[in-house]
């Protein structure tokens, strides 16, 4: 399971004008904000921008300020998989350390999407101990050994919520490597990258191109 909410792309405008810095062409631009107060990038703009992102990292500089945030929760074991993305990245996230004995512990805790039953069945009985150790912590003084108790029983399919920032240059990097991933989770998130402003001619224009 993968939730991925309340995304903001920002600074298009100015990535945009940055883009023609090298040839001075600024009197060519030719977008515009609409009525909702979305950039649109009009055609001259559009047409440069795909130019640059045929021509590879090195020409297509301003896609690393084209800005995304957005809220993700998700399991531990595909966060573990997300941090090996260090670079253009940063995330504040939930505290699993100071908060996690700050509510009961229940099924929506987790990502339990593709379990059997019988699988779910002992889950349960994981969440019930857990439950058990976190009520035993709260009310017999936060005693440390209760507090190691549910860290280090705590399963990977734990969620967790972040938000996380990175760059349209990322996304691209992100996409290519994780489209085809054995993770139902990497699945949505690169189906999310897809509804991004300009996904198709800024990000995911390799695959556009072959398929036409």
């Amino acid at each position: 399971m993968i939730k991925l909410e309340r995304a903001c792309v920002m600074n298009l405008e100015n990535a945009m004008r940055g883009a023609r810095n090298p040839m001075n062409s600024w009197g060519r631009m030719d977008s515009f904000y609409d009525e909702n107060h979305q950039y649109v990038l009009g055609p001259n703009d559009l047409d440069l921008a795909k130019r640059l992102r045929r021509a590879g990292s090195d020409h297509r500089k301003f896609l690393r300020q084209v800005f995304v945030s957005v809220d993700i929760t998700a399991p531990m074991y595909w966060w573990k998989e997300y941090d090996t993305y260090k670079v253009a990245t940063v995330a504040n996230s939930t505290s699993t350390m100071h908060k996690i004995h700050s509510k009961p512990f229940a099924r929506e805790d987790f990502s339990l999407d593709h379990m059997t039953e019988e699988t779910l069945a002992f889950m349960d009985q994981v969440i019930g101990k857990l439950e058990e150790i976190r009520l035993r912590y709260v009310e017999e003084g936060k005693k440390k050994e209760d507090w190691y108790d549910m860290i280090q029983l705590l399963p990977s399919s734990y969620n967790q919520m972040r938000t996380c920032s990175f760059n349209y240059e990322t996304l691209i990097n992100i996409y290519y490597a994780r489209k085809a991933h054995k993770l139902a989770e990497w699945h949505t998130f690169c189906d999310w990258i897809k509804t991004l402003p300009y996904a198709e001619e800024l990000i995911i224009a390799e695959e556009s191109a072959e398929e036409n």
